[in-house]
């Protein structure tokens, strides 16, 4: 293959444009708010487990108490009607009497029992709203945290998505001016050897792989007219000669 010697040149000016390409793609890939928002995401997504938790067993005390504060009221409204039902004198027997007295002490315990029993399940359910306010407020800096982790991503993808656009553009103009069969197997090259399709041949040694040519190798590419396209014996890319060749 042949192409003028300043084809050639053109083709290391696309090279080092596509291998900025690369780095910005690396960059945006890489960016630290991308770990970031990724572990805030599996704390918040911990954090609202737990809320769920929490706000359940809320939810199931608050049904609790009220069960255990509807117990209460019907054994205190019953120990009021016993209790009506001896002070009216309605009730003459002695034995009966007897019996609704020892009625209404029952009762009297029984609401004691019970409302020892809301008291507990007041407390327990205090706790679970306190725990719930807590997580709610975790939830709510973490998430905060997330939505400043994603600003500061998008500003930084912003600016390289927008350095990328530039870059891609020269580097269409560029790539124009390059004969289309050379830009083939560049592109082709580029894409076997890791992003380097081309390299400049400096001090006889390869800048694509970093390899000194054999004397061999630089008496034939000394004896190749300028136009030659020359490849790299050690790993096929093409090599641009330039005045630090070393030829």
């Amino acid at each position: 293959m042949n192409a003028a010697p300043a084809d050639q040149i053109r083709l290391l000016d696309v090279q080092s444009l596509d291998v900025r390409l690369q780095q910005l793609a690396h960059r945006r890939k890489s960016l630290p708010e991308h770990a970031e928002i990724e572990s805030l995401t599996k704390d918040l997504t911990q954090l609202r487990d737990l809320l769920v938790a929490a706000q359940t067993e809320e939810s199931d005390t608050a049904r609790e108490q009220t069960k255990a504060e509807q117990d209460v009221d019907q054994v205190r409204q019953r120990a009021a009607r016993d209790q009506q039902r001896l002070d009216s004198g309605a009730v003459t027997s002695p034995k009966d009497l007897e019996n609704l007295q020892k009625e209404i002490v029952s009762l009297a315990k029984r609401q004691g029992d019970l409302e020892d029993v809301v008291l507990e399940v007041m407390e327990r359910r205090e706790a679970a709203q306190e725990r719930v306010a807590e997580l709610t407020e975790r939830v709510g800096s973490v998430q905060a945290k997330i939505d400043d982790a994603n600003s500061r991503r998008d500003a930084a993808c912003q600016e390289i998505d927008g350095e990328a656009a530039t870059v891609a553009k020269d580097r269409e103009v560029i790539a124009g001016s390059v004969p289309a069969d050379l830009l083939k197997l560049y592109d082709k090259l580029r894409g076997q050897q890791g992003g380097i399709g081309a390299a400049k041949l400096y001090q006889r040694t390869c800048q694509g792989c970093r390899q000194e040519l054999s004397i061999t190798d630089v008496n034939e590419i000394r004896k190749a007219a300028s136009d030659t396209v020359v490849r790299c014996e050690n790993c096929g890319r093409i090599l641009v000669r330039t005045s630090e060749s070393g030829l």
